[in-house]
């Protein structure tokens, strides 16, 4: 890292660590993740002192969100049962994936610290990780530095960079491509991301093709989800259901109002509907919406969401078995600019997707779309005609669901290959 950069971005690192000792309660997702981080260093060393046991060696990996979560998962579940001689750690860097860690078998789960030379020390000194696995593409600098000089292995799984990524400008070079060229091993996409990770520093020699382990993942979890579960039993019926999950107050603007021009054309569909942030400050106006538009609504769990016409989400971790539901699926992210989330989850089903404008940094999104499994939607007459001959015409809603189902399968055993990778540096 060039030393103005590191400069900079040492200054900020600092900054962020003296917000955090002020940050007050919020629902806000920046002041969640700050305000969590007090006495991280503290929680570190406490799980070093009554459970790292020195004499086993430890797989360290982090995943920034739910979405990384799910490349890495696999990994985790395979390390468990292969080397039962491990430990593992986890850490997270948002606040949304709180609820996702901790379903995961691992030793050690927490946010990633600061990234500044004390918090990093304190950390690789507690964990005293063997190897550290970063998924996806968020590496971090300092931390990668200070794991390389204490000898320990730095790998990348399921890498992938958007053509159009902030990551390729010349201000996230200086800043990142030490940390990039350090890693010992990384299992990339595909060849197009290979060449782009080239770019950003990665060495040619150390990359291999590996696929994409959120495909195994989301298969798995697809396979052994129990629809006769707490969860789902009470909600199965008989009606046309659209699942709409990870949605934003962008999407919500486009996608309410075509749902309730669906309603009033005589179709019986029901929606369920999972905010991405599902405080009471973005379902509030779900419910004004439905209650205005003379629909009954509930929340998860009430006794009468078996029979509501909108059913709203209210708690994380659970869009992944709901999308077992659905008819039809709506995958938020794409009216917004954060991003469009994941749409295998609902593709692992065999459920037709539909998706906003803006998801040309999603290449699941792009083959979804290309293998006839999805389609795009720019506004709400796209939504209505997509969903109206889904809902109305089953064959057609099989044929798109059973593209999606099989796009899934293609991609199945990149957790193997990305596995093989990491067993490398646990060697």
């Amino acid at each position: 890292m060039r030393f103005p950069a590191r400069l900079g971005y040492g200054a900020l690192a600092q900054l962020a660590r003296g917000a955090a000792a002020v940050a007050p309660k919020s629902e806000s997702k920046v002041v969640r993740a700050l305000r969590a981080r007090r006495g991280i260093r503290d929680r570190y060393r406490a799980w070093a002192s009554t459970t790292r046991d020195r004499a086993r060696p430890l797989l360290w990996i982090h995943a920034p969100s739910v979405g990384e979560g799910l490349q890495a998962r696999p990994i985790l579940e395979l390390a468990r049962s292969r080397r039962p001689e491990l430990q593992l750690a986890y850490t997270y860097f948002s606040p949304s994936a709180i609820g996702f860690a901790s379903q995961l078998d691992v030793d050690f789960r927490d946010y990633l610290p600061f990234d500044t030379p004390g918090d990093a020390r304190v950390a690789l000194e507690s964990l005293a990780p063997t190897a550290l696995v970063f998924s996806k593409l968020d590496v971090w600098p300092v931390i990668t530095r200070e794991a390389r000089a204490r000898g320990v292995r730095l790998g990348l799984i399921s890498a992938t960079l958007a053509r159009g990524s902030s990551r390729r400008s010349r201000t996230a070079s200086a800043l990142l491509r030490d940390a990039y060229a350090a890693l010992e091993v990384v299992g990339a996409i595909d060849d197009a991301d290979a060449d782009r990770l080239v770019q950003l520093g990665v060495r040619s020699n150390v990359i291999v093709i590996t696929g994409d382990t959120r495909y195994d993942q989301v298969w798995a979890r697809a396979q052994r989800v129990d629809r006769t579960s707490a969860l789902l039993a009470p909600l199965r019926n008989s009606r046309p259901t659209l699942v709409a999950g990870s949605t934003w107050p962008a999407d919500e603007a486009v996608l309410l109002p075509a749902f309730e021009t669906l309603r009033r054309g005589n179709l019986t569909a029901r929606l369920i509907i999972a905010p991405h942030e599902p405080t009471e400050g973005h379902l509030a106006p779900i419910f004004d919406w439905a209650r205005a538009a003379e629909l009954t609504v509930s929340r998860l769990g009430d006794e009468v969401a078996s029979t509501s016409d909108v059913v709203v989400v209210d708690r994380l971790g659970v869009l992944g078995e709901l999308y077992a539901l659905a008819d039809i699926a709506f995958v938020g992210g794409g009216f917004h600019a954060a991003g469009l989330h994941s749409v295998l989850e609902p593709a692992a089903f065999g459920v037709p997707v539909l998706f906003g404008p803006r998801h040309h940094g999603s290449r699941d999104a792009g083959l979804l779309a290309q293998r006839g499994g999805g389609a795009s939607v720019s506004n709400e007459a796209d939504i209505v005609r997509r969903a109206r001959t889904w809902i109305t015409d089953s064959s057609a809603r099989r044929e798109f669901g059973d593209c999606a189902r099989a796009l899934v399968r293609s991609g199945l055993g990149a957790a193997e290959r990305s596995f093989e990778l990491v067993d490398r540096l646990l060697r």
